[in-house]
Formats: structure tokens, C-alpha cells, sequence
């Protein structure tokens, strides 16, 4: 299936990291999400019913990536993947990348992150 519902740019303020400085004052991290979904009913009937809600999406993925402090980007981006996958069942797989823009590394990079990919058990 090649259909896919993205969202580009979540912006999200948590407080992930292994370091003491990292849990107390935070950082935002950017959320990219790609779902494999069939949206060919969706196409043909122009009803919601027929695909998911981005806001919907956004909420749940939120919420996972805020629930908790996790030490590692890698556990908070498979938080999400599940929370996604357990809220839609439309969704086939999701692809998420989680970048840590202020990631304390003493090295100056435009970016650093993590992608998990997950799909749905048959």
C-alpha cells in the first residue's frame, strides 16, 4: 500500500533526555509522522469516516510523547507509535521521526534524531 497521511513539524516541549539539566528546564523537540493508511474509500467518498482525523492524530500523539519523561528519544518515539496504532485501527504502520535540535552534544549540527518504524501485526 503506497497511500500515506503526513504530518510535518510537531512541535512539542518535553522533558526527554538523560541528562539532569534536560529534565528540569526541557527542550522542544520536532515530530514528523508517516501513516500508511488505504485511503481509497476516502477518495471516492470525500467522508471523514473513511479516513482519521489529523487533529485526532496530533492529540493522541501529544499526549503519548508528553505522558512521561523517558530517558531516551527511542522509548518516547515508540510511545507514540503504539498510543497511534492502538487509537486507529485504519492505520497500517507509522513512521516517526523525533529531532532533538538542542541535543547537548559539544559539536555544532544542523540535526539529530531517531526514526522508528512500526507496523501493524497481521
Amino acid at each position: 500500500m503506497s497511500d500515506r497521511i503526513f504530518i510535518r513539524g510537531l512541535m512539542l516541549h518535553a522533558y526527554h533526555g538523560v541528562m539532569a539539566h534536560e529534565a528540569k528546564v526541557g527542550q522542544t523537540f520536532s515530530l514528523d509522522l508517516d501513516l500508511t493508511i488505504d485511503l481509497s474509500n476516502a477518495a471516492r467518498s470525500d467522508r471523514l469516516a473513511h479516513t482519521v482525523s489529523y487533529d485526532q492524530v496530533v492529540e493522541a500523539a501529544s499526549e503519548a510523547f508528553r505522558a512521561r519523561r523517558y530517558k531516551l528519544i527511542e522509548a518516547a518515539a515508540g510511545a507514540v507509535v503504539d498510543a497511534v496504532l492502538a487509537r486507529f485501527d485504519k492505520i497500517a504502520a507509522v513512521r516517526i521521526t523525533v529531532h532533538k535540535p538542542h541535543a547537548p552534544i559539544a559539536a555544532t549540527f544542523d540535526d539529530v534524531g531517531i526514526v522508528l518504524t512500526r507496523a501493524r501485526k497481521p
